[in-house]
């Protein structure tokens, strides 16, 4: 079994975990939508995750949506003492699976609490405000509104920490005037790099990065300089692209997810793989170069 703390770890707000977690998406049906089609393998592959040494789950309500949070909460209920639960609010899923804005603040109050019962808990560890003025990516706006919200809750003690994700940098200033906030989450990875200055800016700060999508999500990075790079360094792509992440910057926290216990151990031992300054280089080139060199 892969020893992920060789890794390091970084701190959630007061919290510190391992810098490889675990990132639930994908416990839910196709497109992340109903009840998955083996559920005790869903929940054999949490169960992994924590034995694996994992204490850092990424998760939302509204994938399924309820579905992910329950299975957790029935793979791991009663919590171990040092795992972190990270959720989100501001979205909802429409009946024919579309993802849909819900930031009013009867919808942030209600996405809190459809949260708490599912996974089972008095107080959710950190909540990611998930800003959608444009479902495709980040969108300037005032986040001020929806952020006071969560403050509010924050403040009756439903919240412990927050965080934002799909946001700007202008967001996270906005954002850290109003509150404190504990990590940043937006899709970066080896070749969709608009967030390189922001990921230093955060780690000047103290303030956890958490990307999501580090192979390109629903449309995989094609990169044949990927997967040369890989099969000489005797990985997978995937692996590649998550240790480059890891050597990236140190506030970088990593939650790939998976349904597959093959995958979950492959994702994993990524914490064990050393890229040489060379191999950083080279793969640095593939951010600039054809995807699909």
């Amino acid at each position: 079994m892969t020893d992920i703390g060789q890794a390091g770890t970084y701190a959630i707000g007061d919290r510190r975990v391992k810098r490889v977690g675990y990132g639930a998406m994908q416990l839910a049906g196709p497109h992340v939508f109903g009840p998955p089609k083996d559920r005790e393998s869903a929940v054999a592959v949490l169960r992994e995750a924590i034995a694996s040494g994992v204490n850092h789950i990424d998760t939302s309500d509204f994938y399924g949506p309820h579905i992910t949070n329950q299975i957790i909460r029935e793979a791991l209920h009663p919590y171990p003492d040092d795992l972190v639960i990270v959720t989100k609010v501001g979205a909802r899923r429409g009946p024919d699976a579309s993802w849909e804005p819900a930031f009013a603040a009867d919808d942030l109050r209600q996405a809190v609490h459809d949260n708490l019962r599912n996974l089972g808990v008095d107080a959710l560890d950190v909540v990611n405000l998930r800003i959608m003025f444009d479902v495709h990516g980040p969108a300037e706006g005032s986040i001020a509104a929806p952020l006071a919200v969560l403050a509010e809750l924050q403040r009756q003690g439903l919240i412990r920490r927050i965080g934002l994700s799909n946001v700007t940098a202008r967001q996270v200033a906005e954002g850290r005037s109003i509150t404190e906030i504990v990590c940043v989450q937006n899709a970066y990875n080896l070749v969709h790099r608009a967030d390189d200055a922001l990921v230093d800016e955060l780690a000047e700060a103290g303030i956890a990065y958490v990307p999501f999508f580090p192979l390109g999500g629903f449309s995989p990075i094609q990169s044949g300089g990927l997967s040369r790079i890989a099969e000489r360094l005797g990985a997978t792509p995937m692996q590649v692209a998550l240790a480059w992440l890891l050597r990236r910057a140190p506030n970088i926290l990593l939650i790939p997810g998976t349904s597959s216990l093959g995958h979950l151990r492959e994702n994993l031992a990524a914490s064990a793989l050393t890229l040489a300054d060379e191999v950083m280089a080279e793969l640095d080139r593939l951010s600039s170069a054809d995807p699909r060199g």
